[in-house]
């Protein structure tokens, strides 16, 4: 499976605000964002005039480095979302948002998304009680999500749990005494609280 292995931080300052790909190095002064809060690069600190094709661009870019995914994996999330019935951007955010590793993250038990792809594809983690070694499962309402019984012990898994307790969205359960959780329903838009502007995506596509 392709992956990028380069510098995470780079797709932040690109974008200009943090993504949260580095897990808690985010929270801390060593966040590349609070350091050098300009775009990557020599020409990082001239300003530029950026076309309504360039605004567009960046917010799909921005969208699809959040979540970790590939150009082509993006684009086939997008065609999903708009042949189903309802608004393109909440649709697609929607098939995001319930995408395994995202669940795994968003209930706590990771520190980032990629870290929580790797508990899967590693795995780590069951999906309502059937070991998956898919990121990408579609995860639906009423499945459980935890971590097998002889992963419980993985230090990664005990230092995010360690943690500050997340603040896991409406639409999820967690149970932390069972080390997972539950998802109780579709995630609507204000409960997703991605910051993106994805009618801007929408557009992009439907050039």
């Amino acid at each position: 499976m392709a992956r990028f292995y380069g510098h995470q931080c780079r797709y932040c300052r690109r974008a200009g605000v943090k993504l949260y790909l580095k897990g808690t190095r985010c929270f801390t002064p060593k966040c590349a964002v609070e350091r050098r809060p300009f775009p990557p690069g020599v020409h990082g600190q001239t300003r530029h005039k950026v076309s309504a094709y360039g605004v567009q661009l960046r917010e799909k870019q921005k969208l699809r480095q959040m979540y970790g995914l590939l150009e082509r994996q993006f684009q086939r999330y997008f065609e999903m979302a708009a042949r189903r019935t309802g608004v393109t951007g909440e649709r697609l955010l929607q098939l995001l948002e319930t995408r395994l590793d995202n669940v795994v993250y968003r209930l706590g038990l990771a520190a980032s998304r990629r870290q929580a792809r790797q508990l899967v594809t590693h795995g780590h983690i069951l999906l309502s009680g059937r070991p998956t070694a898919s990121p990408s499962a579609a995860c639906r309402p009423g499945d459980v999500i935890s971590v097998g019984p002889k992963s419980r012990n993985s230090a990664i898994i005990q230092q995010a749990l360690a943690r500050t307790a997340p603040r896991v969205p409406a639409w999820l359960q967690l149970d932390s005494e069972q080390f997972g959780g539950r998802v109780l329903s579709v995630p609507q838009r204000q409960e997703i609280d991605t910051d993106v502007r994805e009618q801007l995506v929408v557009e992009y596509y439907s050039r």
